[in-house]
């Protein structure tokens, strides 16, 4: 039995394996060796693949996949966010490009339909490639991600609209306002049945699929909702990436929601590799060779000009220029929308064949630029805001504007973590202060907390914020970026800076050690600790064992993390010949046997392995406490020992267990 088209795809693979293995060897990403094997495949060059249309539509349902996990890793909260970046940014970047690129169009004697339609081809970008890219950079949550998640599902919605006015433009269709009303109608009451079943159906459907426990059902379940919406929306005139980013959204919502998403990304991957090749297909590479030299400058242009637009975009929202610039040259390359958009435009004739090829041709440049777009912008953005910040700095120096504060904590990111930290500041007396980059979040705290608006990254803000006299910087945000960039300006201006750095993976962790951080916390590594804490203590494990077993990790993970870092502080060397031992703070409880004893007889050393290295009391501090110094109630007492009698003689400071079985006072350790 012969099936062709599965002859076809076979082929693909093998190809796109031996491609991509030599891309990543070039350290070029995954994506760029999929559109390379597109090109390659294509009918201007091997020609292996005669019936592109079958392979395109399977494409197409890996862009919904794409979409539908997207639109699921958003919560409720999220989302209510990105409303004012989804309709402000988005309509503000479609609006200025098209009337943009129609100025033009009319400026070299085209007319106003074909420069709107021009528009509408260059407003559109590829969520496809920019989504994938940044989740595979693990910056979807960062400010610069959200804002661009928000602008492309934006221009999601308005492809149906711009699909509508083809017929329009051309002159091949007069407006009807009845058939207006009843297209809007018929979308409202589709909807408005989707929003009835995920309130009234939805949860209790996956509670029944869940209670088979049966995995290949629940995968059914999941395909059939993320299809089932997209078919809906593509009838209703909108797009299937809709359909399934709504479907992901209702979805969110479900308490099973991480089992869904596990099961769906395998298939979503297979098909997103599928339409970066399709996209390569088109390609052709003898009208490429013809035009090389128009079409690399045509492609220059686009990239700069689409960039230049979507700026606005961005600093409206309040946003600071990095920000604006990271964002815009994510954006700057043709959407997969585009392409379905083209293809109406050419039938209709608002363009001759040499402009669709030429559109092509760009369309695929720019998507091919667009991972090494995303991987340069952190670095272009700082070098084209460098001189906008000498510009401050010279104006605050002018000014002898500076931070009163002194020997705070600055908090960069007012997420979760800030908001834990900021509460702990505030009860324990430290004062701080927070910056963050997201203006509603300021706005809406802006009364509440010492809070400010900027960019981190930049030396100027840090410098207003009193880094120099700071003792502390916590750096919590998931910009891996902007985290390495802040550390450096951070560790320049105040080489005293104690700087705690959050990361998402241990690999991370030496890198920024090596830039200036002292600590660094792996988000993955301190997530396995508590997966293991929490498994040992459903055994009866007693605390004090789970908390030395965690300890101890602790120190072999950061030892060998030392090693990786080569650092070359003497200190560092010490402490490296030292793994096991550490400095702990205890506060004396007042029930414990140690109150009104002089060091001497307290039994510390001998019976415990620890060593008293100073006693903070009443906002005083004696170091190397002598054999008569007496400890007090409320006391805290510095310790220095290794890690698990350190841990061992937390109870001692305590005081007697109480019948109900916890702790008259409890140890406070730092």
């Amino acid at each position: 039995m012969e099936v062709p088209f599965l002859y076809e795809i076979v082929i693909i693979f093998l190809l796109s394996i031996v491609v991509t293995i030599v891309c990543n060897r070039l350290k070029l990403p995954a994506t760029v060796g999929f559109l390379l094997t597109g090109v390659l495949c294509g009918p201007s060059l091997l020609g292996i693949v005669s019936n592109r249309e079958a392979i395109d539509q399977v494409a197409d349902i890996g862009v919904a996949m794409l979409l539908f996990t997207i639109g699921m890793e958003l919560s409720g909260d999220a989302l209510n966010r990105l409303k004012r970046p989804v309709f402000l940014g988005g309509s503000l970047q479609i609006g200025l490009t098209v009337l943009a690129v129609m100025g033009l169009a009319l400026l070299e004697g085209v007319t106003y339909q074909k420069g709107i339609f021009w528009g509408c081809l260059v407003a559109l970008s590829s969520s496809a490639i920019v989504l994938r890219i940044l989740q595979e950079r693990g910056t979807t949550n960062t400010p610069t991600g959200r804002l661009s998640l928000a602008i492309l599902v934006f221009q999601d919605i308005m492809v149906a609209p711009m699909l509508l006015s083809v017929p329009l433009l051309a002159g091949t269709l007069e407006l009807s306002l009845e058939n207006a009303f009843f297209s809007v109608l018929w979308v409202v009451l589709a909807l408005g049945g989707v929003l009835l079943f995920a309130h009234f159906g939805l949860d209790r459907l996956m509670e029944a699929v869940m209670r088979t426990r049966t995995r290949e059902i629940l995968l059914l379940t999941t395909l059939g909702l993320c299809m089932g919406m997209a078919l809906l929306t593509s009838a209703l005139g909108l797009s299937l990436s809709l359909g399934a980013f709504l479907a992901g959204l209702l979805l969110a919502r479900s308490q099973y929601s991480m089992s869904v998403i596990s099961g769906i990304l395998p298939y979503r991957d297979v098909f997103m590799s599928l339409f970066f090749i399709s996209v390569g297909m088109m390609l052709n590479v003898d009208f490429f060779a013809h035009h090389f030299f128009d079409i690399i400058l045509s492609t220059c242009l686009f990239v700069l000009i689409k960039a230049l637009l979507a700026l606005p975009a961005v600093l409206i929202q309040g946003y600071p220029l990095r920000a604006a610039i990271i964002t815009a040259l994510s954006l700057a390359q043709v959407g997969e929308f585009s392409f379905v958009l083209a293809a109406s435009g050419l039938a209709a004739g608002l363009f001759d064949m040499t402009a669709y090829q030429n559109f092509l041709a760009v369309s695929v440049l720019t998507m091919m630029l667009t991972p090494g777009l995303i991987a340069i912008a952190p670095r272009l953005a700082d070098l084209l805001t460098g001189w906008r910040n000498k510009k401050q700095l010279e104006n605050e120096e002018n000014t002898g504007e500076e931070s009163s504060l002194e020997d705070h904590l600055i908090i960069v990111g007012f997420g979760i973590s800030g908001k834990h930290l900021a509460h702990v500041a505030h009860e324990s007396g430290i004062a701080y202060t927070i910056l963050e980059m997201n203006p509603e979040t300021v706005h809406r705290y802006h009364d509440k907390e010492p809070i400010t608006h900027g960019d981190a990254t930049q030396p100027v803000v840090l410098e207003h914020l009193g880094v120099e006299k700071a003792r502390v910087l916590a750096i919590i945000i998931s910009d891996p970026a902007a985290v390495r960039a802040i550390t450096i300006e951070a560790r320049r201006l105040n080489p005293n800076l104690y700087i705690v750095a959050r990361t998402r993976f241990v690999t991370e962790v030496a890198p920024l050690r090596r830039l200036g951080a002292n600590d660094v916390i792996a988000e993955e590594f301190e997530t396995s600790i508590e997966v293991f804490s929490r498994v040992l203590t459903q055994y009866l494990i007693p605390r004090q064992d789970i908390d030395a077993f965690a300890a101890r990790i602790r120190q072999m993970n950061y030892r060998m993390i030392r090693r990786m870092s080569n650092a070359v502080d003497p200190l560092d060397e010490v402490v490296s010949r030292l793994p096991d031992m550490g400095v702990q703070a205890m506060r004396l409880g007042a029930d414990s046997p140690l109150c009104g004893q002089p060091l001497a007889q307290s039994g510390l050393r001998p019976r415990y392995g620890v060593t008293v290295v100073a006693i903070h009391r009443q906002g005083e501090i004696e170091a190397s406490p002598g054999p008569q110094t007496r400890f007090e109630a409320d006391d805290i007492v510095y310790l220095f020992g290794k890690t698990d009698k350190l841990y061992a003689v937390k109870p001692l400071f305590s005081g007697p267990l109480k019948e109900s079985g916890v702790p008259a006072r409890s140890a406070a350790a730092s």
